[in-house]
Formats: structure tokens, sequence, C-alpha cells
């Protein structure tokens, strides 16, 4: 692990103090997420927007963040936490303010775009600054515990509070909310935190950066533009085309470099492919879910927005509750456990949801609401566990971003593949041509629970052990 080199340029601050700061900024870019989905009818309404502009609202955020996490970290490391943080609250703030005044729904993704520049400064350098910050294990699992109550937390006030300002305000307000808490933060940041780099931070990798920007910024056009374009157009042929020679480029390149954006050599063990797989699937599964159901209750069932963000709270607060009982649980039995839950939850969600109607039970639906957010709720430590797992202590962090930017691919994929879906089908009723998406998540509750049993399989664990050493053992670029 690289030792960190403070400058205490600042007054010495309380390490929960400079917690609390951090947690400001997860506040803020949590909450964002879950109040824009609740304002999405709004939005459509006013600015005249289609289907797969909706999708574009939310997959140009995730898409951009999924592409720069790593990027991130690395930057802040080389140039200084403190200030890369302030820079993506400068970002952020900025975003919102734009998006809070977009004339149309083309300038909203834009502006959204400049949001998740800001983000993908701030919360994967807020971890890396609490990291730095509590030096003794104990105090450091504690801190990341309070991390992960607070977006919960944030996940559960978002549906409430966007649902009321649209309802009361507008949508545009949506985006207000990030500007007091934001300049909070950064002002407390400038006084309060240390600024600490890397004494050897990893090297920028441009190559495998923009192979990575091309592989998602491909797939996504193409899946959200197909239903519009024609799947069998030479534009999305050539798009998914791009997307494979990209990929095939990444595979090529990246295990030539020294210090790769992605250290392929980590897919050799079959717990870490296990995890980045679960990522994806229950990400998708859970950014489609919030999207179709905040159409479907607003559009289908005539809910206001604010009674649309309380028929989502039992998602959130049951996530609340599992994410701390899924860590204990992790750290006393292993991940089988928890992922066997989040699987099986998943899919008897999703099942339930593939008899939706325009006139199901209220209590249907909340019930299904609840055993989404259990299987939500469980997933996220043993992602993060497995991916870390038997890695090297100076891999672990790459290891466990790795896993964070597949939760924001699972994410961006979710919408696109939800949007497209829906319309594709929407002939038949919103509600009948949600269907296939549903049966699509109760295939990936049936993946997580098979690879539950795979990744803690002894096969499974010496596979992560020859993974380890050779890494040790073979610096990257050299031939295995």
């Amino acid at each position: 692990m690289n030792a960190t080199i403070h400058a205490p340029k600042r007054p010495t601050a309380h390490p929960n103090l400079i917690l609390g700061i951090c947690c400001l900024s997860l506040l803020m870019v949590s909450m964002d997420a879950t109040i824009v989905n609740v304002a999405l009818p709004s939005i459509r309404d006013d600015l005249h927007a289609s289907i797969s502009g909706l999708q574009w609202v939310i997959d140009a955020y995730t898409m951009v963040v999924a592409s720069l996490l790593m990027l991130a970290g690395s930057m802040a490391d080389r140039f200084g936490r403190r200030r890369v943080f302030q820079t993506g609250m400068v970002l952020f703030l900025l975003g919102s303010l734009l998006c809070s005044v977009a004339p149309n729904i083309n300038g909203l993704v834009a502006f959204r775009i400049l949001q998740a520049l800001g983000a993908t400064m701030l919360n994967p350098v807020a971890m890396s600054i609490i990291v730095n910050t509590f030096h003794d294990p104990k105090a450091r699992a504690r801190a990341i515990g309070i991390w992960g109550a607070v977006a919960g937390v944030s996940m559960a006030l978002g549906p409430v509070i966007g649902g009321a300002l649209t309802d009361s305000v507008g949508w545009r307000s949506i985006f207000w909310v990030n500007l007091p808490v934001g300049i909070l933060g950064m002002l407390l940041a400038a006084r309060y935190i240390p600024e600490s780099k890397a004494a050897h931070a990893r090297r920028v990798d441009p190559i495998g950066q923009l192979l990575v920007i091309i592989i998602l910024a491909t797939v996504t056009y193409a899946v959200i533009e197909g239903p519009h374009a024609g799947w069998g157009s030479t534009t999305i042929a050539g798009l998914f085309g791009a997307a494979v020679l990209a990929l095939i480029a990444l595979l090529v390149y990246e295990p030539r470099r020294h210090e790769p954006l992605i250290d392929v050599r980590f897919f050799r063990s079959a717990p870490f492919s296990s995890a980045t797989v679960i990522a994806v699937c229950s990400f998708s599964a859970f950014s489609g879910f919030l999207f179709l159901n905040a159409l479907y209750l607003q559009e289908v069932r005539g809910l206001s927005a604010f009674h649309t963000g309380l028929c989502t709270l039992p998602l959130a607060l049951a996530t609340i509750l599992c994410s701390p009982f899924s860590g204990r649980l992790v750290g006393s039995y292993g991940t089988r456990p928890s992922l066997l839950a989040s699987g099986t939850a998943m899919l008897i969600s999703a099942l339930m949801m593939t008899q939706l109607t325009a006139t199901t039970l209220l209590v249907w639906l909340l019930l299904s609401y609840v055993l989404f957010g259990i299987g939500f709720g469980m997933v996220n430590a043993p992602i993060t566990n497995t991916a870390v797992s038997g890695m090297p202590k100076a891999q672990a962090g790459v290891a466990a971003a790795v896993a964070s930017t597949s939760r924001q691919i699972g994410a961006s994929l979710g919408v696109a593949l939800a949007g497209t879906i829906v319309g594709t089908h929407i002939h038949e009723g919103f509600a009948q041509a949600s269907h296939p998406f549903w049966w699509l998540v109760v295939g990936g509750g049936l993946t997580v629970v098979a690879l539950a049993w795979l990744s803690n399989t002894r096969w499974a664990r010496d596979t992560t052990s020859d993974m380890a050493h050779l890494l040790e053992e073979v610096p990257a670029g050299a031939p295995a």
C-alpha cells in the first residue's frame, strides 16, 4: 500500500469532522439519483421528451461516472485528494445549477454530463480521504459503516423530497437542493481537510481510458437508440461493431502496460469475476426497477410525484436495514449467505412484477418493493468483499474501484434496457410492455444465486490464490 504524504496546511480537524464533510458529498450525489427518477414524468411533460430522452437523462450521468471513476482516483493520488474533491464539488454544483435552468431535453442531458464529471471526483476521492484519515482498522471500519448508512438514508430521502419538491415547486427545484449542501461541504473541505497525495501515484492510461469510454458510449447509445434507428441499421450495427473492436483492443493493450487502467489478470480469479458480474446484474436490475416504477406509478396509476416517492420508500427502508446486517453476515459467515438471500429476494420480486397490470393491488406492489429492497441491501457488502478478498494489499484498492465501476456500468445498462424493452412493446400497454424486463431481472437473480455458490467453492478460492501469486511475482506488462 502506498504511503501517503500529508501537507498540514489547515487547522487540525477531528477525524469525525472530516468524515462528516465527506458524507455531505455522498448525501448530495446519492440523493440526486433517486430524486431525478421520481421527477422523470414531469420532465417529460415540461420538455416534451421521449422515453429515450428520459433514458439519456439517467444514463448520460451513470455512463460518465462509470468511464472516469478509476481515472478520478488516480488523479486524486497524483494532484492531491482535497484539490480534486473541491474541483469535483464545483463541477457538480455548476452542473446542478445549469440542470435547473435547462431549456430542453438535450440541454438537460448535457448538464447531467457536467454533473457526472463532478461526481466522479467526489465519492471515490472522499472514500480515499476517509481511508487516509482513519488509520486504526476498527475506526476505519466504523467510518466506512457510517458512510454506507448515509448512502442508504440519502436514497430513502431522495424519492420523498424529490416528490414533494416536484409537486409543490416543480422538477427544476430538485437540483436546487444540491446547492446549499455542496457549498457547505466545499467551504468546510477548504478549511478542515488536509491535503494528501500518494507517494507513488499510478500512471494515467489515456489509451485504456479512451477505449473504456468508447465501449460504454457505443453500447449505451446502440441499446437506447436501436428501436428508433432500427436494430439492423448501419448505424446500430456500426456502434456494436465499434464496441467489439474497442473491447478486443483493450484486452490486447492493457496486459502490455506496466500500470494498466484495468489489470485483466484480476479476472483470472473466479470470485473477482463473479463479483463483477453480480454487480452488473444487481445494479442494472435496481436502476431499471426505479426507472420503470417511477413512470408506471405516475403515468399508469396516476399517482403524484410525492405519493410515488412514498410508495418507493419501503424499498429504500429495506435497503437501509439490510445493508449493515449483510455486512455483519459477511464478516461472520462469508459472502455466500448474503448473496443467496440477495439473488432469491430479487428473483421473487421480479417474478411478482411479471404479473404487473394497470390495476395491480397496491399491497402487491409494496411487497415486491420490500423484497427488492432486501435483495439490493444484501448485495453491496459481498460484492466489495468478494472483489478484494485474497488480493495483495497493494491491489485491493484497484480491485474495489473495478467493482464500483461495474456497479455504474450495471446502472447505465439497466436504464438503457428497461426503456428500450418498454418502448419496443409499448403498443401492448406500459404494464404489459415491462414484463420482458422483469423476466430479464429474474434471470439476473438466478445468476446471482448460481455465482453465490460458484464463487465460494474450493476451486474458486484456488483461482484467487493463483492470481494473487501471479500479481506479486509477475509485473503487469510482462509475459505470464
